[in-house]
């Protein structure tokens, strides 16, 4: 009996220690690794150097002033490289610690701070976003007068969380806009894209067509919520403003800063140490210089965006723009939705809360994003209709931001890339740079 129970016991041990190893073996990586033998994962010098020559091609072109290029496979640094110059002026070169204005990257890190209070049971994505903002629209314009009053319906259904991390709330959308324009007759353009300049660099960065002096986010969602809807929600896309009310029901439902509770919940916790919505005046040459491609030149554009970063007043926070940063910060927080939740040992969010944001289509058939366009919780979703290179995954999910800043996450590939520019008026050169970075890692 002793040695049935002595061999019972080597059996199980030896299975545990197996189990163990395979975990070990299928872990997700908690940090990158940089010290990468391209060789001895088969990763062609030769494809590294197109992916060089390329970039390179785009500074002398002129077509901008600096590049910065990222790609991990499996949490193995394959590209890590930048060029040109931060500052052509005065011929500072870029570096991958540059500093970068993200824009709508700030939007996948609201939304994902958001679902750190869904897994903590304080909202569901599809609660009414009325049960804690009771002011909410619940009307959707019919009809625009002349003389700028309007008529109005009740709203189908009301608009949920789901619609808000989708931009398919209906907020700020369609005969709104004629609304605003009649009240304001000025433009919802951003400033330096079209819109109107403020006189002075204001307090962080501001929506277009909002208030400039604004102190905190809630004056404007109030303002907006005064407003009613373009359209009934979940039967449109309307991008941009949906995520700054997210942004706003963050600081209700936890009680606390946008910006503080972001930094907490996400960037800290993944070492995204350089991220964030303002700095020390020290830290302002960090980063590169807008410019403009125009004409086939070069020109220098506004750079309100990254000076409103160092203001002596730090309360204005959008969830929707706001967040700056350098390239490998960005990174972490893809390879942390790669892992599927966890990155630096930090677990942000749970592998299924993952998989509701980026698998499943939240938008109609036919939408204002054009044929094939899908839209998740935070994210698009791409398919076999719509895709930036054709030998992008089914399972790939991503976005960008207005100054040219993109980024993919496909969990086929295992694989995140990045690419990264300040550019107000550009040519679309990321897909050139993405088929490359897929060439790469398919070689």
């Amino acid at each position: 009996m002793k040695k049935i129970l002595k061999l019972t016991t080597v059996v199980i041990l030896i299975a545990l220690l197996g189990c163990e190893g395979k975990d070990k073996k299928n872990a997700s990586p908690q940090q990158f690794n940089h010290h990468v033998n391209l060789n001895e994962i088969g990763i062609s010098q030769n494809e590294v150097k197109e992916i060089d020559s390329l970039l390179q091609s785009f500074v002398d072109q002129k077509k901008l002033n600096c590049v910065a290029g990222f790609v991990a496979k499996g949490g193995k640094v394959i590209y890590n490289k930048a060029f040109g110059w931060k500052d052509v002026e005065n011929k500072i070169p870029a570096t991958v610690d540059d500093y970068y204005v993200l824009f709508s990257q700030t939007k996948a890190i609201t939304t994902v701070a958001f679902m750190t209070l869904v897994e903590k049971g304080l909202v569901n994505v599809e609660d009414p976003v009325s049960k804690y903002f009771p002011e909410i629209p619940d009307q959707v314009v019919t009809k625009v007068n002349e003389d700028g009053t309007y008529e109005t319906r009740p709203v189908a259904s009301p608009m949920t969380f789901a619609h808000l991390m989708s931009h398919s709330s209906g907020l700020n959308a369609g005969l709104v806009g004629e609304i605003k324009r009649a009240e304001r007759e000025k433009s919802d353009a951003p400033a330096g894209f079209g819109g109107r300049m403020p006189k002075e660099t204001p307090a962080g960065q501001h929506s277009g067509g909002g208030n400039y002096d604004a102190k905190y986010l809630e004056e404007e969602m109030l303002a907006l919520a005064k407003y009613p809807l373009g359209f009934d929600p979940g039967t449109e896309w309307s991008y941009h403003i949906s995520t700054n009310m997210l942004a706003y029901m963050i600081e209700r439902i936890s009680g606390r800063p946008l910006r503080e509770y972001v930094k907490e919940t996400v960037l800290i916790p993944l070492g995204m140490n350089d991220t964030d919505w303002y700095y020390e005046p020290e830290k302002l040459s960090r980063f590169v210089k807008a410019y403009s491609y125009t004409d086939g030149k070069l020109e220098p554009a506004t750079n309100m965006y990254s000076e409103g970063t160092i203001s002596e007043q730090q309360t204005y926070c959008e969830g929707a723009i706001g967040l700056n940063g350098p390239i490998e910060d960005y990174a972490k927080f893809c390879q942390m939705l790669l892992n599927k939740g966890g990155f630096n040992g930090a677990r942000i969010l749970k592998p299924e809360t993952i998989e509701l944001m980026t698998t499943i289509n939240r938008l109609p058939e036919n939408n204002s994003g054009g044929k094939g366009f899908q839209f998740g919780l935070g994210f698009e979703l791409y398919n076999e209709l719509k895709k930036p290179v054709p030998a992008v995954s089914n399972t790939a999910f991503a976005w960008g931001g207005m100054f040219g800043t993109e980024y993919i996450i496909d969990p086929e590939n295992d694989m995140v890339a990045l690419f990264y520019m300040n550019m107000a008026r550009r040519d679309n050169l990321y897909p050139q740079y993405l088929n490359k970075v897929y060439q790469l890692i398919n070689e």
